[in-house]
Parts: structure tokens; sequence; C-alpha cells
């Protein structure tokens, strides 16, 4: 299947998904959208009351700011491709929970690897967790890893800049390294094609590695 077949597949599973609790308290489950072939994936952390409503990634107020920030960098939502780590509002916008995010890790997984970004971008500590382990978001925001053959960086979620403001311009000169790690990760793809993402037992995994460049 095509990695447009493929998303879609997932999209209509996330739809009628029981496997968390969280799909009682649901109005609309949120798979995520964007460009099939792009080049760069970012991923928040869950759907809030807005998202909830559209069925839609980051439209609410986050998602405003997110828009600017793509902006910023000559980007627009049709270029990339945009997910959670869990597909459906956790009650009272609450963090997700360990198991809520265990139910969803397969479509995430399965994401990754019908999309094969050169680039993944995550949006707050939820998402961090999963490539960057229980390292602090405040230590390593802005910085750039090769894992898993491609590059990750992770990021504050554009939520933090809108409750804190001393926040906002760090998230602004972060986003403002993202043309470059796209130019890097493009050169590291020319010479070995991304592997296909496989769920490994946390002590198999290779720990991240810095790119000195960033």
């Amino acid at each position: 299947m095509s990695s447009e077949e493929i998303l879609q597949e997932i999209a209509l599973e996330v739809s009628t998904c029981a496997s968390c609790k969280l799909c009682k308290g649901r109005t609309k489950a949120v798979p995520g959208e964007g460009n099939a072939h792009a080049r760069i994936l970012f991923i928040g952390e869950g759907p809030g009351y807005h998202e909830d409503k559209q069925a839609r990634p980051f439209v609410g107020p986050a998602g405003q700011f997110l828009d600017e920030l793509l902006a910023s960098i000559n980007l627009k939502r049709s270029d990339v491709f945009i997910t959670n780590v869990v597909k459906c509002r956790p009650p009272n916008n609450r963090d997700p929970e360990p198991d809520e995010m265990a139910a969803c890790n397969d479509y995430l997984d399965r994401q990754i690897a019908a999309l094969q970004p050169q680039v993944i971008v995550t949006l707050g500590r939820f998402s961090m967790t999963k490539f960057f382990g229980s390292e602090r978001i405040s230590s390593i925001h802005g910085r750039a890893r090769k894992k898993d053959g491609r590059i990750c960086i992770a990021m504050y979620h554009p939520a933090a800049g809108l409750h804190r403001a001393e926040l906002k311009d760090t998230i602004r000169q972060d986003f403002k390294k993202i043309p470059l790690i796209i130019a890097e990760a493009e050169r590291l793809a020319a010479e070995q094609p991304p592997k296909v993402v496989v769920q490994k037992k946390k002590e198999e995994e290779p720990p991240p590695q810095q790119l000195s460049l960033f």
C-alpha cells in the first residue's frame, strides 16, 4: 500500500479505537493529518478541547502558535505531518498516562514507518520521552540528535509558550534551527536510507547520537 493508504487505514482504526479508557470521554479521535510524503513529522502530546471537536490536531490556541512558527520558517501544514502520542483527549486536558500512551504507541510507530520522515520534532515532554528517554526538556530543547536513522529534535510544546511568556522566544529560536536540520537530514539520507522504526525493549535501544553540528 502507498503511504497515503496506510495513513488512512491507521486513521480509520483510530476513529473507532477502544484500547484504553480515553475512548469513553472523547467526542472524536484525532489520528493526525498532513502530507503523506512529509520530510518532517511533528509529534505533540494529546488532543485538547478544540481538537476533540474537530478531529484535527493543533487547531486551538497552541495550534495557531504552531502555524505562526511554521510560517516563520516558510512551512505550511500541507508541507508537514502532525500527530500526537495519544489520539484521544485526556479528561480536562490532563497529562496522558503511561497505559494510554502504550495503547497508542503502535499507531504512532506505524505512522512513522509509513511516513519515513527525515526529521521528527517532538513537542512537549511526553513525545520527547519516546525518543530521548528520561532527559529533561529544559536541558535538551532545540538540540538535534540522530536516532533510528533520522534526526530527532526536542522542543517545548507550543502551549508552553502561551502559559509562560518567557518561553515564547525560546520556542521561536528553536524553530529557526529546523531548516538547517532538514538540510543535515537530507545529507544523512543520501548516505544511508532511514530504517523502518521497530519498537524494541528499552535496554536494547542505543542512546541517541548527539549531532555536533547543533
